[in-house]
């Protein structure tokens, strides 16, 4: 009797997606409402490259080249993670024009914004209808659990204060509750009586 692999969970990955897509909108409302140069929509900005910046970091050391080894020989599912490390690599030079256009508040600057949400949003779109899929096939739960910890160890204490309750930020209790589920059980106690107070008085974009 052959065993039935266990099946990873994507919660976070999703929440951590979903969190990226919210702070997208608000950035395209503040700077069409010509806010971006607010100190609260500055400091959202600032949240939202260094989140991306972790996130795609570990992704590229931890998650990829795993796939990588368990599909070698699989010609598709290798071009599929080249266009994974593309699209990443896409990315920077438009977070660079995007900082540089708000430092000075260029005319340019909702174009720029509305560029990078599309190239972003894309690029989440393609990661979970191909990437995640291949995934849940190719990987092991001590596989996923090491991109886990390497995400874990790359945001630290001090940044898991701000990533846990900036990943709760306006969702509903049924996506706090799947997302908290898979974290360690401290985490919950800790968010609800530091971490979200501390970051709701921060008002990132404005919100």
């Amino acid at each position: 009797m052959v065993a039935t692999k266990e099946k990873i969970n994507f919660a976070v990955m999703y929440a951590t997606h979903d969190a990226f897509r919210r702070d997208l909108g608000r950035l395209e409302r503040a700077v069409t409402a010509g806010r971006a140069a607010t100190p609260e929509v500055r400091a959202g900005w600032e949240n939202f490259k260094r989140q991306l910046h972790v996130h795609h970091t570990v992704e590229d050391a931890e998650l990829w080249p795993r796939v990588q080894r368990a599909v070698a020989g699989r010609p598709a599912d290798l071009a599929l993670m080249g266009e994974m490390e593309a699209e990443h690599a896409k990315l920077d030079p438009l977070l660079v024009a995007v900082d540089k256009a708000m430092a000075v508040n260029a005319p340019d600057l909702p174009s720029l914004v509305g560029e990078l949400s599309q190239v972003l949003r894309d690029h989440m779109k393609h990661e979970e209808e191909s990437a995640l899929p291949l995934i849940q096939e190719v990987l092991t739960l001590k596989d996923w659990g090491a991109f886990r910890g390497g995400m874990a160890k790359a945001q630290g204490p001090k940044g898991a204060a701000v990533y846990i309750p900036w990943i709760m930020d306006g969702v509903n209790n049924q996506g706090r509750e799947e997302f908290l589920a898979e974290m360690p059980a401290p985490v919950k106690v800790i968010n609800k009586l530091f971490w979200e107070s501390r970051y709701q008085k921060r008002k990132l974009f404005g919100a």
